[in-house]
Protein backbone atom coordinates (compact mmCIF):
# COMPACT_ATOMS: atom_id res chain seq x y z
CA UNK A 1 0.00 0.00 0.00
CA UNK A 2 2.55 2.19 1.00
CA UNK A 3 4.62 1.45 -2.08
CA UNK A 4 1.36 2.08 -4.38
CA UNK A 5 0.42 5.05 -2.63
CA UNK A 6 4.15 6.51 -3.52
CA UNK A 7 3.55 5.37 -6.73
CA UNK A 8 1.00 7.46 -7.18
CA UNK A 9 1.84 10.62 -5.81
CA UNK A 10 4.86 10.79 -7.30
CA UNK A 11 2.72 11.01 -10.86
CA UNK A 12 0.71 13.43 -9.10
CA UNK A 13 4.05 16.04 -8.41
CA UNK A 14 4.96 15.29 -11.74
CA UNK A 15 1.56 16.34 -13.08
CA UNK A 16 1.86 19.60 -10.74
CA UNK A 17 4.83 20.53 -12.05
CA UNK A 18 3.50 20.61 -15.80
CA UNK A 19 0.29 22.47 -14.80
CA UNK A 20 0.24 23.77 -11.51
CA UNK A 21 1.11 27.18 -12.23
CA UNK A 22 -1.71 27.47 -15.02
CA UNK A 23 -4.23 29.06 -12.30
CA UNK A 24 -4.27 32.90 -11.68
CA UNK A 25 -2.42 33.90 -8.44
CA UNK A 26 -5.39 33.97 -5.94
CA UNK A 27 -7.26 30.35 -7.31
CA UNK A 28 -3.45 29.02 -7.00
CA UNK A 29 -3.28 30.50 -3.49
CA UNK A 30 -6.37 28.95 -2.19
CA UNK A 31 -6.17 25.72 -3.82
CA UNK A 32 -2.15 25.28 -2.31
CA UNK A 33 -3.85 26.24 1.03
CA UNK A 34 -6.52 23.09 1.02
CA UNK A 35 -3.57 21.02 -0.42
CA UNK A 36 -1.39 21.35 2.67
CA UNK A 37 -4.69 21.20 4.53
CA UNK A 38 -5.47 17.73 2.91
CA UNK A 39 -1.80 16.56 3.12
CA UNK A 40 -1.47 17.33 7.15
CA UNK A 41 -5.13 16.10 7.47
CA UNK A 42 -6.38 18.87 8.96
CA UNK A 43 -10.57 19.66 8.87
CA UNK A 44 -12.15 22.41 7.64
CA UNK A 45 -12.48 24.05 10.78
CA UNK A 46 -8.70 24.75 11.49
CA UNK A 47 -7.30 27.11 10.11
CA UNK A 48 -3.92 26.67 8.32
CA UNK A 49 -1.38 28.43 9.90
CA UNK A 50 -0.14 30.91 7.26
CA UNK A 51 3.68 31.09 7.81
CA UNK A 52 3.49 27.20 7.95
CA UNK A 53 1.27 27.04 4.64
CA UNK A 54 4.01 29.66 3.14
CA UNK A 55 7.33 27.34 3.88
CA UNK A 56 5.26 24.26 2.87
CA UNK A 57 4.14 26.08 -0.96
CA UNK A 58 7.88 26.96 -1.25
CA UNK A 59 9.22 23.53 -0.55
CA UNK A 60 6.67 22.09 -3.04
CA UNK A 61 7.49 24.41 -5.64
CA UNK A 62 10.96 23.12 -5.39
CA UNK A 63 10.04 19.89 -5.38
CA UNK A 64 7.97 20.76 -8.97
CA UNK A 65 11.43 22.50 -10.18
CA UNK A 66 12.59 18.94 -10.15
CA UNK A 67 10.19 17.10 -11.87
CA UNK A 68 10.10 20.18 -14.77
CA UNK A 69 11.12 17.47 -17.40
CA UNK A 70 10.27 14.03 -15.47
CA UNK A 71 8.22 11.78 -17.32
CA UNK A 72 5.50 9.64 -15.74
CA UNK A 73 6.42 6.35 -14.17
CA UNK A 74 4.52 2.85 -14.17
CA UNK A 75 2.67 1.84 -11.01
CA UNK A 76 3.82 -1.60 -10.09
CA UNK A 77 1.08 -4.20 -9.13
CA UNK A 78 1.33 -7.78 -8.30
CA UNK A 79 5.03 -8.17 -9.64
CA UNK A 80 3.18 -6.37 -12.77
CA UNK A 81 3.72 -2.87 -14.31
CA UNK A 82 1.03 -0.50 -15.71
CA UNK A 83 1.00 2.22 -17.37
CA UNK A 84 -0.84 5.10 -15.24
CA UNK A 85 -3.05 5.89 -17.44
CA UNK A 86 -4.41 2.41 -17.83
CA UNK A 87 -7.03 2.58 -14.68
CA UNK A 88 -9.43 -0.45 -15.62
CA UNK A 89 -6.29 -2.88 -15.57
CA UNK A 90 -5.28 -1.33 -12.09
CA UNK A 91 -8.53 -1.55 -10.70
CA UNK A 92 -8.92 -4.80 -11.53
CA UNK A 93 -6.23 -5.84 -9.15
CA UNK A 94 -6.81 -2.96 -6.64
CA UNK A 95 -11.21 -3.17 -6.43
CA UNK A 96 -11.60 -6.62 -4.53
CA UNK A 97 -9.18 -4.34 -2.20
CA UNK A 98 -11.35 -1.96 -1.50
CA UNK A 99 -9.07 0.93 -3.15
CA UNK A 100 -9.92 2.81 -6.55
CA UNK A 101 -7.75 4.84 -8.79
CA UNK A 102 -7.92 6.76 -12.17
CA UNK A 103 -5.96 8.16 -14.45
CA UNK A 104 -7.11 10.28 -17.35
CA UNK A 105 -6.74 13.87 -18.52
CA UNK A 106 -9.01 16.64 -18.26
CA UNK A 107 -9.47 19.95 -18.95
CA UNK A 108 -7.12 21.21 -21.67
CA UNK A 109 -5.64 17.73 -22.09
CA UNK A 110 -4.16 18.22 -17.54
CA UNK A 111 -3.37 14.74 -16.63
CA UNK A 112 -4.85 14.01 -12.78
CA UNK A 113 -4.92 11.01 -11.34
CA UNK A 114 -6.14 9.62 -7.61
CA UNK A 115 -5.87 6.70 -5.64
CA UNK A 116 -8.94 6.26 -2.55
CA UNK A 117 -10.79 4.31 -0.51
CA UNK A 118 -13.73 2.68 -2.36
CA UNK A 119 -17.15 3.15 -0.73
CA UNK A 120 -19.16 1.73 -3.70
CA UNK A 121 -19.29 0.39 -7.21
CA UNK A 122 -22.09 0.14 -9.29
CA UNK A 123 -23.52 -0.80 -12.74
CA UNK A 124 -25.52 1.80 -14.06
CA UNK A 125 -26.74 2.14 -17.47
CA UNK A 126 -23.81 -0.37 -18.52
CA UNK A 127 -21.59 2.15 -17.19
CA UNK A 128 -19.41 0.76 -14.16
CA UNK A 129 -19.63 3.79 -11.70
CA UNK A 130 -17.08 4.19 -8.45
CA UNK A 131 -17.65 6.30 -5.38
CA UNK A 132 -14.52 6.64 -3.34
CA UNK A 133 -14.02 8.19 0.14
CA UNK A 134 -10.84 9.27 1.79
CA UNK A 135 -8.03 9.67 -0.79
CA UNK A 136 -4.89 8.67 -0.28
CA UNK A 137 -3.04 10.63 -3.50
CA UNK A 138 -4.01 13.16 -5.43
CA UNK A 139 -3.32 16.49 -7.05
CA UNK A 140 -3.44 19.92 -7.52
CA UNK A 141 -6.67 20.21 -8.85
CA UNK A 142 -8.56 16.81 -7.71
CA UNK A 143 -11.92 17.40 -9.99
CA UNK A 144 -15.00 15.62 -8.02
CA UNK A 145 -15.79 13.53 -11.18
CA UNK A 146 -14.40 11.83 -14.49
CA UNK A 147 -15.36 9.88 -17.05
CA UNK A 148 -12.65 7.72 -18.43
CA UNK A 149 -13.46 4.79 -21.23
CA UNK A 150 -17.12 4.48 -20.06
CA UNK A 151 -16.48 4.44 -16.38
CA UNK A 152 -17.46 7.30 -14.52
CA UNK A 153 -15.02 8.27 -10.78
CA UNK A 154 -16.76 10.35 -7.96
CA UNK A 155 -14.69 11.28 -5.60
CA UNK A 156 -16.34 12.40 -1.91
CA UNK A 157 -13.57 13.81 -0.25
CA UNK A 158 -12.69 15.89 -3.36
CA UNK A 159 -16.72 17.03 -3.55
CA UNK A 160 -16.37 17.72 -0.28
CA UNK A 161 -13.31 19.93 -0.72
CA UNK A 162 -14.98 21.91 -3.50
CA UNK A 163 -17.69 22.72 -1.65
CA UNK A 164 -15.70 24.57 1.22
CA UNK A 165 -13.87 26.55 -1.37
CA UNK A 166 -17.11 27.94 -3.09
CA UNK A 167 -18.43 28.54 0.86
CA UNK A 168 -15.37 30.22 1.95
CA UNK A 169 -15.35 32.35 -1.63
CA UNK A 170 -18.88 33.01 -0.80
CA UNK A 171 -18.45 34.02 2.32
CA UNK A 172 -16.45 37.19 1.39
CA UNK A 173 -19.12 39.64 0.53
CA UNK A 174 -21.81 36.84 1.30
CA UNK A 175 -24.25 37.82 -1.57
CA UNK A 176 -27.54 37.33 -2.01
CA UNK A 177 -27.33 34.40 -4.96
CA UNK A 178 -28.14 31.17 -6.14
CA UNK A 179 -25.00 30.34 -3.94
CA UNK A 180 -26.37 31.78 -0.81
CA UNK A 181 -29.12 29.96 -1.32
CA UNK A 182 -28.04 26.57 -1.13
CA UNK A 183 -25.64 26.98 1.54
CA UNK A 184 -28.68 28.49 3.55
CA UNK A 185 -30.20 25.23 3.54
CA UNK A 186 -27.13 23.68 5.73
CA UNK A 187 -26.22 24.51 9.34
CA UNK A 188 -22.85 25.31 8.34
CA UNK A 189 -22.55 28.04 11.02
CA UNK A 190 -22.98 25.18 13.53
CA UNK A 191 -21.57 22.22 12.45
CA UNK A 192 -18.88 22.91 9.29
CA UNK A 193 -18.54 19.25 8.73
CA UNK A 194 -21.60 18.18 9.38
CA UNK A 195 -23.10 20.44 6.94
CA UNK A 196 -20.65 19.52 4.13
CA UNK A 197 -21.39 15.57 4.53
CA UNK A 198 -24.86 16.80 4.09
CA UNK A 199 -24.35 18.51 1.36
CA UNK A 200 -22.14 16.15 -0.10
CA UNK A 201 -24.73 13.47 0.30
CA UNK A 202 -26.84 15.58 -1.89
CA UNK A 203 -24.52 17.08 -4.21
CA UNK A 204 -22.64 13.71 -4.95
CA UNK A 205 -26.16 12.59 -6.93
CA UNK A 206 -25.69 15.48 -9.05
CA UNK A 207 -22.54 14.58 -10.34
CA UNK A 208 -23.58 11.45 -10.83
CA UNK A 209 -26.10 12.52 -13.09
CA UNK A 210 -23.93 14.81 -14.96
CA UNK A 211 -21.45 11.64 -15.47
CA UNK A 212 -24.85 9.41 -16.88
CA UNK A 213 -25.00 12.36 -19.26
CA UNK A 214 -21.68 12.99 -20.31
CA UNK A 215 -21.26 9.05 -21.25
CA UNK A 216 -24.98 9.54 -22.96
CA UNK A 217 -23.56 12.77 -24.80
CA UNK A 218 -20.17 10.56 -25.66
CA UNK A 219 -22.66 8.03 -27.30
CA UNK A 220 -23.96 10.87 -29.64
CA UNK A 221 -21.06 12.28 -30.45
CA UNK A 222 -18.41 9.74 -30.91
CA UNK A 223 -16.05 10.02 -27.67
CA UNK A 224 -12.73 9.25 -29.96
CA UNK A 225 -13.51 11.94 -32.16
CA UNK A 226 -14.53 14.24 -29.56
CA UNK A 227 -11.01 14.18 -27.82
CA UNK A 228 -9.24 14.29 -30.52
CA UNK A 229 -10.79 17.77 -31.16
CA UNK A 230 -10.66 19.27 -28.23
CA UNK A 231 -6.43 18.34 -28.45
CA UNK A 232 -6.53 20.33 -31.88
CA UNK A 233 -8.26 23.34 -29.51
CA UNK A 234 -6.36 22.70 -27.09
CA UNK A 235 -6.12 25.76 -24.97
CA UNK A 236 -7.91 28.07 -27.42
CA UNK A 237 -11.71 29.86 -26.73
CA UNK A 238 -12.60 26.94 -29.05
CA UNK A 239 -11.96 24.70 -26.46
CA UNK A 240 -13.96 26.29 -23.81
CA UNK A 241 -16.85 26.65 -26.01
CA UNK A 242 -16.77 22.58 -27.16
CA UNK A 243 -16.51 21.93 -23.36
CA UNK A 244 -19.38 24.53 -22.38
CA UNK A 245 -21.44 22.89 -25.05
CA UNK A 246 -21.31 19.04 -23.82
CA UNK A 247 -21.40 19.98 -20.71
CA UNK A 248 -24.86 21.67 -21.23
CA UNK A 249 -26.04 18.79 -23.66
CA UNK A 250 -24.86 16.39 -20.41
CA UNK A 251 -27.30 18.32 -18.31
CA UNK A 252 -30.36 19.03 -20.37
CA UNK A 253 -30.28 15.18 -21.00
CA UNK A 254 -29.71 14.18 -17.40
CA UNK A 255 -29.00 16.45 -14.39
CA UNK A 256 -31.53 19.44 -15.27
CA UNK A 257 -34.94 17.13 -15.13
CA UNK A 258 -33.70 15.51 -12.05
CA UNK A 259 -32.98 18.38 -10.28
CA UNK A 260 -36.82 19.63 -10.68
CA UNK A 261 -37.61 16.55 -8.98
CA UNK A 262 -35.32 17.72 -6.03
CA UNK A 263 -34.50 19.35 -2.75
CA UNK A 264 -34.76 22.63 -4.20
CA UNK A 265 -30.82 23.41 -2.33
CA UNK A 266 -29.51 21.52 -5.38
CA UNK A 267 -30.98 23.73 -7.80
CA UNK A 268 -29.88 26.64 -6.04
CA UNK A 269 -26.29 24.96 -5.72
CA UNK A 270 -26.16 23.86 -9.30
CA UNK A 271 -27.41 27.48 -10.63
CA UNK A 272 -25.05 29.14 -8.86
CA UNK A 273 -21.78 27.13 -9.98
CA UNK A 274 -22.34 27.98 -13.30
CA UNK A 275 -19.52 30.37 -14.23
CA UNK A 276 -17.59 31.49 -17.40
CA UNK A 277 -18.44 30.11 -20.79
CA UNK A 278 -20.81 27.77 -19.27
CA UNK A 279 -22.72 30.55 -18.24
CA UNK A 280 -22.37 32.93 -21.21
CA UNK A 281 -23.70 30.74 -23.11
CA UNK A 282 -26.92 29.98 -21.86
CA UNK A 283 -28.31 32.79 -20.76
CA UNK A 284 -32.16 31.66 -20.83
CA UNK A 285 -31.22 28.95 -17.99
CA UNK A 286 -30.77 32.57 -15.50
CA UNK A 287 -33.80 33.68 -16.24
CA UNK A 288 -36.01 30.88 -15.97
CA UNK A 289 -34.40 29.87 -12.37
CA UNK A 290 -35.11 33.37 -11.62
CA UNK A 291 -38.94 32.58 -12.30
CA UNK A 292 -38.88 29.60 -10.25
CA UNK A 293 -37.26 30.98 -7.45
CA UNK A 294 -39.58 34.67 -7.47
CA UNK A 295 -42.74 32.66 -8.32
CA UNK A 296 -42.46 28.99 -7.94
CA UNK A 297 -42.96 28.20 -11.67
CA UNK A 298 -40.76 25.94 -12.79
CA UNK A 299 -42.51 25.34 -16.56
CA UNK A 300 -39.65 27.21 -18.27
CA UNK A 301 -36.89 25.00 -16.62
CA UNK A 302 -38.47 22.11 -17.92
CA UNK A 303 -39.05 23.14 -21.29
CA UNK A 304 -35.33 24.52 -21.49
CA UNK A 305 -34.00 21.05 -20.50
CA UNK A 306 -36.17 19.37 -23.10
CA UNK A 307 -35.68 21.97 -26.21
CA UNK A 308 -32.13 22.26 -24.61
CA UNK A 309 -31.07 18.71 -25.48
CA UNK A 310 -31.98 18.73 -29.11
CA UNK A 311 -30.28 22.59 -29.17
CA UNK A 312 -26.83 21.66 -27.93
CA UNK A 313 -26.69 18.50 -29.88
CA UNK A 314 -27.20 20.26 -32.56
CA UNK A 315 -24.55 22.60 -31.95
CA UNK A 316 -22.03 20.20 -30.71
CA UNK A 317 -22.38 18.44 -34.19
CA UNK A 318 -21.85 21.16 -36.03
CA UNK A 319 -18.83 22.11 -34.17
CA UNK A 320 -17.51 18.65 -34.64
CA UNK A 321 -18.62 19.09 -38.68
CA UNK A 322 -16.12 22.44 -38.81
CA UNK A 323 -13.27 20.65 -36.92
CA UNK A 324 -13.83 17.61 -39.07
CA UNK A 325 -13.53 20.19 -42.33
CA UNK A 326 -10.75 22.73 -41.31
CA UNK A 327 -9.00 20.76 -38.05
CA UNK A 328 -7.25 23.26 -35.71
CA UNK A 329 -7.81 26.12 -37.85
CA UNK A 330 -11.75 25.76 -37.10
CA UNK A 331 -11.17 27.18 -33.88
CA UNK A 332 -12.62 31.03 -35.49
CA UNK A 333 -15.80 29.75 -37.01
CA UNK A 334 -16.50 27.56 -33.83
CA UNK A 335 -16.59 31.20 -31.98
CA UNK A 336 -18.34 32.64 -34.18
CA UNK A 337 -20.87 29.59 -34.15
CA UNK A 338 -21.20 29.70 -30.42
CA UNK A 339 -21.89 33.39 -30.62
CA UNK A 340 -25.04 33.19 -32.73
CA UNK A 341 -26.10 29.40 -30.61
CA UNK A 342 -27.06 31.44 -27.32
CA UNK A 343 -30.05 29.42 -25.95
Amino acid sequence: MTLLREQVQYNCHVADARHGGDYGLCTYLLRMREYYRWECGLGFAEVPPRERVAEWIERREALWDGLDAAEFAPLTLAGERFDPFDSAAINHHLVPGGLVYSGGLGSAGKPHFFLGRLERQEVLGGHTLFVSGRELARDLAAPPAMTLEGDIFVRRESLRRMLWEKLESWRWQRPDNALGRAFSSYAFDSDTEAALDAMAENEIDLLILHEQGECAAGGYLGDRQWQAMLSDFAFTPAELVARAVRDHLADCLSTLPALLRRDPASLHFYIGSLAGMRKELFPGLQAAYRLWHERGDASALACLAQEGGAHWRRLAERIMALHGAHGAAAAGQVMRLAEAGHL
